[in-house]
């Protein structure tokens, strides 16, 4: 006797008909009419199930903070980190609490199950980090919270920083993060790298690095992220996130650059919203999009992941923890509109995001925890056009959230009927 059913699902592998049994929490079959009882069936009518999606990089620290204590007038990353800088001394542990909570609500709505969230260690009083350390608990029987110790404001730029991102690692952060290029200079910036890395190799930690978020072509700090990873041994639990300098680098030296970070199987986290209005605006015409070269990376065998980033703080007043909107987002950027091309959108938001985090127990195997989406669509590509809907959010094999397929009543021509944006078969 199982706990659950799914039937009749559609997989992101292509298979169809597949039917998904549960038991205690994990998965135990996934085939084609399963021969079972269960206490609970969900027909998923040839509809898309997927194992959750993965944020693997987000600022939780600050979401939902947008017009505190003002608006980013200008919408650049300069005026957000000063923003930033305004809003830290009015900070309460109480408030970046209650913000992370509702964002949490949202990401559950949204099949969100798990978050990497950087947090800003360049404050003596490390609210934010002992905010999220009780967010993380609150939320662990629905979303797996990553914390990365991020010093904001340079690890050797800001007085006492280094001290108080191993502090924030005694206390539970589990990642140890960097902002080589926001260093006052490059030998400082390059300085950091080797330390943090150094840190991370002696606490058996991972790293996940702010690293090259500027159009500057000569900010090649990710070269001595790559470099250290390989000397210290780390290949695999690395990420450099942003990367956005590859934009403007000359082909040559990327030529180079990329099969060195291959060696050091270095992830790579994009952005694409902020990427996408963060960047290039130094720019008349023509205008760099400022993600980096997703592309190239892929096809060079390096797991690439796709983050929020962002939701309605200091640096972006937009956003409602859709990954799909990132995907979609993504998409665009990277002129990534082939088959495969999309799909591995869909990839950069659920399988590679949580390779990149280590998930346990991701996947739609059995053996692997219960977690999943139902969508609205027949397959990955449908699913990133209508940014469909999540008909049921799953969590350990319990329905924890659902949202019902969006239908238009149509009048148009006196002839009343059911609208669908659905394309059918043929």
């Amino acid at each position: 006797m199982l706990d659950l059913i799914l039937r009749n699902a559609a997989l992101p592998d292509g298979r169809r008909g597949i039917d998904i049994g549960v038991r205690d929490g994990r998965i135990v079959a996934v085939e084609p009419t399963l021969k079972a009882e269960a206490g609970r069936s969900i027909d998923a009518r040839g509809n898309l199930v997927t194992p959750p999606f993965v944020d693997s990089h987000f600022h939780l620290d600050a979401t939902l903070s947008v017009g505190l204590p003002r608006r980013n007038r200008s919408g650049t990353l300069l005026e957000g980190i000063q923003l930033w800088g305004e809003l830290k001394p009015l900070l309460t542990q109480e408030a970046i609490a209650k913000r992370a909570l509702d964002y949490c609500d949202w990401a559950i709505g949204r099949g969100l199950l798990a978050i990497r969230s950087h947090v800003d260690i360049c404050d003596p009083r490390l609210l934010a980090v002992d905010a999220l350390l009780q967010v993380k608990k609150q939320v662990a029987p629905f979303i797996d919270l990553q914390l990365v110790a991020f010093p904001q404001d340079g690890v050797y730029r800001s007085p006492g920083a280094m001290e108080l991102l191993k502090e924030a690692l005694k206390r539970g952060v589990d990642v140890v993060g960097g902002i080589p290029h926001f260093e006052r200079t490059m030998e400082e910036g390059r300085a950091s790298v080797i330390a943090l890395c150094e840190i991370a190799a002696a606490q058996g930690l991972m790293v996940d690095m702010h690293c090259d978020e500027t159009d500057d072509p000569m900010s090649r700090h990710v070269e001595t992220l790559a470099a250290e990873t390989i000397r210290l041994g780390l290949q695999g639990r690395v990420a450099g996130s942003h990367l956005t300098s590859m934009h403007s680098m000359d082909n040559y030296y990327v030529s180079k650059l990329i099969p060195l970070m291959a060696e050091a199987d270095l992830g790579v986290i994009a952005n694409p919203f902020a990427n996408i209005v963060l960047q290039g605006r130094h720019d008349t015409y023509p205008k760099r999009r400022g993600m980096t070269r997703v592309p190239e990376l892929m096809a060079a065998g390096l797991t690439v992941a796709f983050g929020h980033d962002s939701v309605m703080d200091p640096w972006y007043g937009l956003g409602s923890g859709d990954m799909l909107d990132v995907a979609h987002m993504a998409v665009h950027v990277g002129q990534m509109t082939g088959l495969d091309a999309m799909a591995s959108c869909f990839q950069a938001v659920t399988a590679n995001a949580a390779r990149l985090m280590q998930l346990d127990g991701y996947g739609l195997a059995p053996g692997c925890r219960a977690d999943m989406v139902l969508l609205d669509a027949a397959d990955p590509v449908e699913a990133i056009r209508l940014r469909a809907a999540r008909l049921k959010v799953i969590r350990a094999g319990e329905v924890i959230a659902e949202t019902p397929a969006p239908r238009t009543a149509l009048t148009a021509g006196g002839s009343p009927r059911q609208l669908s944006y659905r394309k059918e078969p043929g």
